[in-house]
């Protein structure tokens, strides 16, 4: 990684060309659900079929790389995503590095996880 100069700015990790990455404050205030259908809004999942089965381990995995990437906003963070689950599944999402990279940055224990 490059050292930053006094006259350096860092550059916030993108999710996609154009957007940042937006990252939860903490995993604690990720309290989305845990089972159940959930069906995602159409700014997050432009496909016809936007509802996941959390039951389903592919789903939970789809649902949460879309909202990672995709979300302009915390809120979404905070009511789709659950910290613990994300926790548990992070070595398994397929991310863009930027976003993986910004997660990573903010909440150290996701490395490991």
């Amino acid at each position: 990684m490059q050292a930053l100069s006094p006259t350096t700015t860092p550059v916030a990790p993108l999710a996609r060309p154009g957007r940042p990455a937006v990252v939860a404050r903490t995993l604690a205030e990720l309290t989305g659900p845990t089972r159940g259908i959930v069906e995602l809004p159409v700014r997050l999942m432009w496909s016809s079929e936007r509802a996941f089965d959390l039951g389903d381990p592919d789903d939970l995995l789809w649902m949460y790389e879309n909202v990672l990437r995709e979300t302009t906003r915390t809120d979404d963070l905070r009511a789709l995503i659950n910290g613990r689950t994300l926790r548990r599944v992070w070595g398994r999402l397929n991310l863009p590095r930027g976003v993986r990279v910004a997660w990573e940055s903010r909440h150290r224990g996701l490395r490991t996880a």
